[in-house]
């Protein structure tokens, strides 16, 4: 049936446990456990009773002083961690494992102490828990790249964009709570396959959407979903509810790549005809928007070891995403095919055709401070790096292929030197 719950306010939102299924258990050779599982995993998402039973707070331990609720779950090592979450070198592995695979909570439990917006909205730190939870649950986890952990980093790195001076002297609370809430959120419930693939598997969601920004709109309606059913917004008045409602989709539809070039050349007209008005909302939005695209995007930015991991882990989504297609006889989609397409080879061409353009603006808005600078010599160096490593792979298929013996673990290297 139609996922979608029309609220008070007139905003269509997804149901919760409405996301796409994508079977990847077609990878694996054992299928016979599948329909128990999935009956479970649906039911598994349709309530958050399930945190409840687990959870410390609802088993009597409430601290009184509600704003400080989470700290006495916060091991040594993650509080220490949660003290330089402003950063660049924050290593969101390993906050995810001292949190036990809570990441996503903690940071934004933490975050929004530090911005002051449970005071300022009056929140109940409950409510704001319970919401998080709501969020972090419904990203999956058996997806590689678009997971939680994924939005912790994009939050994390959004903070660190939030606290740049030539955005940070305007931004209002809300502007703040919007840009936190946006990172996120902005990838919940994501399969682990893209838009392409759902348009030519006729999925709900591509008609649902009429194929423009499938997933986008997907993750906005899940999150407005979400913010009702905590009821995190509640106590605010409906038009201040509504308006923060438009404005996530706002932020979380930036994030459709297809939109790239539309939201760089408004970008480079601004910056050249230095005409943006921060003291104007509209003009803050738009780098708000900015902002979360940046964060969305900054791993090839990140120090080479964090750089490296999310590399491997995108690739192998596009990787399972192309032995599904493999599997339905459909064509193999871009970046998806393991034989041919490596993962140098991918990360070049997105870092100089996506990563390079958007961070080159984005350090002229910010002038040249420390982590603009910080983030384009990574870029730089990181980019040299995929280039060695792309080097000795065709080194290495040529030298097979001159001395005339080539073993089954090679024709793959060969391969890969059709690469474009």
């Amino acid at each position: 049936g139609d996922a979608r719950v029309r609220g008070q306010t007139g905003v269509l939102s997804e149901r919760r446990g409405s996301y796409p299924f994508i079977d990847f258990r077609l990878l694996n050779n054992s299928t016979l456990s599948g329909e128990v599982g999935t009956k479970k995993k649906v039911k598994r998402l349709l309530s958050f009773q399930r945190y409840f039973h687990a959870s410390r707070l609802l088993r009597g331990i409430v601290p009184q002083a509600s704003l400080y609720l989470l700290d006495e779950d916060y091991l040594g090592q993650a509080r220490h961690m949660l003290s330089k979450v402003g950063m660049w070198d924050f290593d969101i592995f390993l906050f995810d494992r001292l949190t036990n695979g809570n990441s996503l909570v903690t940071l934004l439990c933490h975050l929004f102490n530090v911005h002051g917006l449970i005071h300022h909205f009056q929140l109940d730190m409950v409510t704001l828990h319970r919401f998080l939870v709501m969020v972090q649950e419904d990203y999956h986890s058996q997806n590689p790249y678009h997971n939680a952990v994924h939005a912790a980093d994009v939050t994390q790195a959004m903070h660190c964009y939030l606290r740049e001076p030539k955005l940070a002297n305007f931004l209002t609370p809300s502007d703040i709570m919007l840009g936190l809430l946006a990172a996120a959120a902005h990838d919940v419930d994501h399969p682990g396959v893209n838009q392409p693939f759902l348009i030519k598997t006729k999925h709900h969601l591509a008609s649902l959407y009429q194929n423009v920004s499938v997933l986008e709109n997907h993750h906005w309606r899940s999150t407005i979903g979400m913010l009702r059913e905590s009821r995190l917004l509640a106590h605010l008045p409906k038009e201040v509810t509504q308006d923060i409602e438009q404005q996530l989709g706002s932020l979380i539809l930036a994030t459709d790549i297809n939109r790239q070039n539309e939201f760089l050349i408004r970008l480079k007209s601004h910056l050249d005809n230095q005409d943006l008005r921060l003291e104007d909302a509209q003009d803050r939005h738009f780098m708000l928007q900015i902002a979360l695209k940046c964060a969305d995007i900054c791993n090839p930015c990140r120090l080479w070891d964090l750089s490296k991991q999310w590399s491997e882990r995108v690739c192998e989504e596009f990787y399972r995403q192309g032995d599904l297609e493999q599997k339905f006889e459909l064509e193999i989609s871009p970046l998806c095919n393991q034989q041919k397409d490596t993962i140098p080879s991918i990360q070049i061409g997105f870092m100089t055709y996506i990563v390079e353009p958007l961070f080159e603006r984005w350090a002229q808005f910010t002038g040249d401070t420390p982590l603009s600078e910080n983030m384009l010599n990574h870029l730089r160096r990181n980019k040299a790096k995929w280039r060695s490593l792309l080097h000795k792979q065709h080194s290495s298929s040529r030298s097979n292929d001159h001395s005339g013996q080539v073993t089954g673990s090679q024709e793959q290297t060969l391969n890969e030197e059709e690469t474009p």
